[in-house]
């Protein structure tokens, strides 16, 4: 079927999605993005109406644009152009923001970053919306996608939500730092998830405290960050101490 879609004219696939029974239209809607033909996108841009469609047929769009193993900058442009030229419903934008990091990261994996105007648009869009985000749950929807992009220009900024924001967004830009791969976690990086662990500046939750332990043990981690992890445990409830030494002896083996 999706390699029909990419062989099909515009007014074809368009006229599939209009006519297609209303069961049918997710797996159409999935099928026409897989399909990633310059057609078929067209065809999704037209039919797609951000202010009217059913939610979760919207959903399914952006789930599956989200889930594309190797998207195209094309997609990711019509993304960014859905999210930004109408009213969404709150879930249908939080997902929206999420999908577009997804994309974000994917392309730049396929080593496009710099190099396809619609990445750098995604990324801005991304950094301006945390950079004016006010309330904390907007805030961590910015920070889930900035974790999905894995960028490691932006590290910098998810130590700053780490360290100093309330418990949802540290929790939130920990987990983000978590999905880089150990080269870009630096000396910088250890240092602050040290001073979560130990509540250098402030108290954090157990949950941070146990997220940065996490960072540290999983990446390369120096013998007297093992050492000063353990001595923790003392202090530390039956449960996490049970979990931060199971992590301890998994690292030994």
């Amino acid at each position: 079927f999706i390699q029909m879609l990419r062989s099909a004219k515009k007014r074809d696939v368009l006229e599939l999605l209009r006519r297609a029974p209303e069961e049918m239209g997710p797996f159409i809607v999935e099928a026409a993005v897989a399909a990633q033909s310059v057609a078929s996108l067209a065809a999704l841009s037209d039919f797609l109406d951000f202010s009217k469609q059913p939610k979760s047929l919207l959903e399914k769009f952006l789930y599956a644009a989200a889930f594309s193993p190797r998207p195209s900058g094309e997609l990711l442009c019509l993304v960014l152009d859905k999210l930004a030229g109408e009213k969404l419903a709150p879930e249908t934008w939080e997902t929206g923001i999420v999908a577009m990091g997804s994309l974000v990261g994917k392309l730049c994996q396929q080593k496009l970053c710099g190099l396809q105007q619609e990445v750098e648009r995604g990324v801005e869009t991304i950094l301006r919306g945390l950079r004016g985000a006010k309330e904390e749950p907007e805030v961590v929807i910015y920070l889930l996608a900035l974790g999905n992009a894995a960028l490691p220009e932006t590290i910098p900024m998810l130590l700053g939500h780490a360290e100093e924001g309330p418990t949802t967004v540290t929790t939130t830009a920990i987990s983000a730092l978590r999905r880089f791969p150990a080269q870009h976690i630096s000396s910088k990086v250890k240092r602050a998830m040290r001073r979560i662990f130990h509540e250098k500046r402030r108290s954090y939750e157990k949950t941070c405290r146990l997220a940065a332990a996490e960072i540290l043990l999983d990446n390369h981690p120096s013998p007297m960050d093992v050492i000063n992890i353990l001595l923790a445990t003392k202090e530390m409830e039956t449960e996490m101490a049970t979990l931060l030494l199971l992590k301890v002896q998994n690292s030994l083996h």
